[in-house]
């Protein structure tokens, strides 16, 4: 089975034979961690690592991503091997609806729309278990903004709603976990305010680069999105379908890590003006990301258990049929 690498700590990672091998000098010597090519799915660096052509060379023949993270945990970019799947008719597809208004603006209410029922799900799963009477208003308050979509008449205005309704969602994470150690406040990035905060961000980056990675595995461009303008940034259809799952995978990890305590205040630390994880936090989290995304639910559709890992490249294989003319894409819209 293929597994994600995530390096911590600083060194150099190089191709020993047919491995991935990470170089490290340690109290007696040169230390080596050692992982065959044929278990990578791809890299998360967060330490400071050197790296040299020839083992992305090697990288890139296996169709192996590396995402690169600075010493805070901030995502700064990912090395992309040249797409093996690459199709000129997808991209012509995927063009063809970014440049028409009408069907650009039928994909971004569908990624708005799966989004919002989903922020709604979350709500719905923590008030059937003894939160009802605090997120009553805050599930009503999200409804309200879901009914607008049909008469939403641009993406930007598409992207107020779902931003309002963010804005509405947000203080259901203090009346959810009401722990003054981990208040919400307000929403703050770059840098984060506070320690909820910094969680946030930080589990919304691994989401991101776990959607890119799934769409590296399709005939799709992630240059080309429908919500989230595309422009001079490197990838923008990650953050489109990032939106639908963001909900269940990154804010249920969140109150899920807080709620039982596996990550705790020392697992923060102040610096450059605002609060991040330490290392030992982004440790916490990335074992529990990796969990998360390993989770099964039974999928009606195909009649069997699948990961939400697998789920995201069925969304993605919806999204091509859809941009095919063969079915309209649903987004996927949680249950439970």
């Amino acid at each position: 089975m293929k597994r994600t690498l995530y390096v911590f700590q600083s060194g150099r990672l190089r191709r020993r034979h047919n491995t991935v091998c990470l170089e490290r000098e340690g109290e007696d010597g040169v230390e080596r961690r050692v992982l065959p090519i044929e278990q990578l799915r791809e890299i998360h660096l967060f330490g400071e690592v050197t790296l040299n052509s020839r083992l992305l060379r090697f990288l890139a023949r296996r169709e192996v991503l590396i995402h690169v993270h600075d010493r805070h945990g901030w995502y700064t970019g990912t090395f992309y091997p040249r797409e093996h799947y690459n199709s000129g008719h997808m991209v012509l597809r995927q063009a063809e609806h970014c440049l028409d208004p009408t069907r650009r603006l039928d994909l971004a209410r569908r990624f708005v729309g799966g989004a919002l029922a989903n922020l709604a799900a979350v709500l719905r799963y923590y008030a059937g278990r003894g939160h009802g009477v605090s997120l009553a208003p805050i599930l009503e308050g999200l409804e309200r903004h879901q009914a607008r979509l049909p008469e939403a008449g641009s993406v930007e205005e598409l992207m107020q709603i779902e931003g309002q309704a963010r804005e509405i969602f947000y203080p259901a994470f203090d009346a959810i976990l009401g722990r003054a150690e981990f208040a919400f406040q307000q929403r703050t990035r770059r840098p984060p305010r506070n320690r909820l905060n910094a969680l946030i961000s930080f589990v919304n980056s691994l989401l991101y680069a776990a959607v890119l990675a799934e769409i590296y595995k399709t005939h799709l461009d992630p240059r080309i999105g429908y919500l989230h303008a595309t422009n001079f940034r490197r990838f923008t259809l990650n953050l489109d379908v990032a939106e639908v799952f963001r909900p269940v995978l990154a804010d249920r990890l969140v109150l899920r890590l807080v709620r039982l305590g596996r990550i705790r205040p020392s697992d923060f630390e102040e610096a450059l003006g605002g609060m991040y994880l330490t290392a030992e936090g982004r440790r916490r989290v990335v074992e529990a990301w990796e969990q998360r995304l390993a989770t099964t639910l039974y999928h009606r559709g195909l009649r069997r258990h699948v990961s939400y890992r697998t789920l995201i490249r069925l969304e993605l294989y919806r999204l091509q049929k859809h941009l095919l003319g063969e079915k309209p894409y649903e987004p996927f819209r949680s249950r439970w």
